[in-house]
């Protein structure tokens, strides 16, 4: 059977990533704590095979101030890095794609300016471009969340199983970041309502909700985003990792 992808989250805002690790010696001070670029070789030392970024600023505001910073990242791990975050024209995509980012993971302008998406998507394809749900009671979330579109998630993705997209990022945002359990049932259903991939996240918080998400991998849930509880070392292997990082700022 296909392993379970674990894929890190770095969340970054003003150049900085949002959340620090705790439990790790080195990276309890200013200098490491803060730094995305540490934070993504960190990742990578602990086996990552793919990092998941997410630009506040860019999500929120619009800004392309952390594109610089992406790329270095990109220059720095010799894995997949996949960006997520304030894409709203063909424009921004061009200019992120160009950081050496693996795969673009869009969800404002599928809504709003769907022919600039449509050219995007006939440039790099399936492969290089995914939709993110940001879901709660069903109705897709625009702008950092921070808008009810009032579309139906479900309509909303036939809609996009019909241009050609063959993986969806899914976030039930009543979940995300609390800890509480994640919304199996939704990932699941939309993987079987769409036929395509489908990457969870959000509220994941032990290695057993890591095995329920295992056995969905044959049904098309292949892989989830971790964010808060990896940084608070809440899976056993994590200290098994750390002989990994020795060394890592030298």
């Amino acid at each position: 059977m296909q392993n379970l992808i674990v894929i890190p989250s770095i969340d970054i805002k003003h150049g900085k990533t949002v959340r620090v690790v705790q439990g790790i010696p080195e990276l309890n001070c200013e200098e490491y704590g803060d730094n995305p670029v540490d934070m993504a070789r960190i990742w990578r030392a602990e086996n990552a095979k793919l990092i998941h970024i997410v630009d506040f600023d860019g999500a929120h505001d619009h800004s392309r101030r952390n594109f610089e910073l992406v790329s270095e990242i990109c220059s720095s791990v010799v894995i997949p890095v996949e960006f997520a975050g304030g894409i709203r024209n063909y424009e921004d995509a061009e200019l992120i794609m160009q950081t050496g980012i693996a795969r673009l993971a869009v969800n404002t302008m599928t809504i709003e300016n769907r022919e600039e998406f449509l050219k995007v998507f006939e440039k790099y394809g399936p492969q290089k471009i995914v939709v993110s749900l940001d879901i709660k009671d069903d109705n897709l979330f625009i702008r950092g969340r921070s808008t009810d579109s009032g579309i139906s998630c479900f309509d909303f993705i036939k809609e996009m199983v019909e241009i050609g997209i063959n993986r969806f990022l899914v976030c039930d945002i009543a979940r995300n970041g609390m800890l509480e359990g994640p919304n199996i049932e939704l990932s699941k259903r939309i993987a079987e309502i769409s036929g395509a991939k489908v990457t969870h996240a959000g509220g994941i918080r032990n290695k057993d909700e890591l095995a329920d998400f295992q056995r969905l991998v044959p049904s098309g849930v292949d892989s989830v985003i971790i964010g808060r509880a990896l940084y608070e070392n809440r899976f056993p292997c994590q200290k098994l990792w750390r002989v990994a990082e020795s060394g890592l700022f030298n």
